[in-house]
C-alpha cells in the first residue's frame, strides 16, 4: 500500500510524503508540490511563445482559439494515459529499454486509431459551433496528429528517463502534458496556416 501510494503521488508530479496525508502539515504539502509546479510552469511558458509566434493567424481566424483547450487537453490526456500504462509495465518488468521500437510502434498505432476517432468527433464539434468546414478540417487533422504525437512521445520518454536514472514515475506525466501543450499548439497553427493559407 505504501509503495502504491508513493507511485500515485509521483505520477501526479509530487514528491512522496513521509507521513500519511491526514498527518501531513500544509507546509510539507507545499514543499513536496511546489518545486515541480514551478519547474512545469517555467517549462510551460513556451506555450505562450508559440501563441505569440502565431498571433497573426489567431487574430485573423478567431474561431481557431475556440479549440485550444480541447486540443491541449486531449494531447495531455493521451500522453498521461500512455505514460501511466508504460510506467506500470516498467514497474512489473514487462517493458525494458530494448523494447523501445516495439513499444513505439504499438503506441503509435494506438495513437493513429484514437486520433481517427477523435478527428471525427472534432469535426462534429466544429459543425455544432458553426465555425466552417475549413476550420473543422484544421481541428480534425490537428487532433489526429496530436494523438499520434502524444502517444509516441509518451511511449519513449519513460524508457529514456529510466536509462538516464531519473524516476519515470515522477517526471513522465507532468512533463508529457507540458510538452504536448506547446508542441500541440505548434502543430495546430502550422496546420491552420497550411490549410487556411
Amino acid at each position: 500500500e505504501a509503495e502504491a501510494t508513493e507511485d500515485i503521488e509521483r505520477l501526479g508530479g509530487s514528491s512522496p510524503l513521509d507521513v500519511s496525508y491526514r498527518r501531513a502539515p500544509i507546509g510539507l504539502l507545499v514543499r513536496r508540490r511546489l518545486p515541480w509546479l514551478l519547474f512545469l510552469f517555467i517549462a510551460g511558458a513556451y506555450t505562450s511563445s508559440v501563441l505569440k509566434f502565431f498571433e497573426d493567424i489567431s487574430i485573423e481566424v478567431v474561431a481557431l482559439s475556440f479549440f485550444i483547450p480541447l486540443l491541449t487537453g486531449t494531447g495531455g490526456n493521451v500522453g498521461s494515459q500512455t505514460v501511466a500504462t508504460l510506467v506500470r509495465a516498467m514497474a512489473v518488468d514487462e517493458v525494458q529499454l530494448h523494447d523501445v521500437r516495439w513499444v513505439l510502434v504499438k503506441e503509435a498505432t494506438v495513437g493513429v486509431i484514437m486520433g481517427a476517432v477523435m478527428a471525427i468527433v472534432a469535426l462534429g464539434r466544429a459543425e455544432l459551433l458553426g465555425v466552417g468546414s475549413d476550420v473543422g478540417l484544421v481541428v480534425a487533422i490537428t487532433i489526429a496528429l496530436i494523438c499520434v504525437w502524444a502517444a509516441t512521445v509518451a511511449a519513449v520518454l519513460p524508457l529514456v528517463l529510466k536509462k538516464l536514472k531519473v524516476d519515470p514515475a515522477v517526471v513522465s506525466a507532468p512533463v508529457i502534458t507540458t510538452l504536448v501543450d506547446g508542441t500541440g499548439l505548434f502543430i495546430y497553427f502550422t496546420t491552420a496556416k497550411l490549410i487556411l493559407n
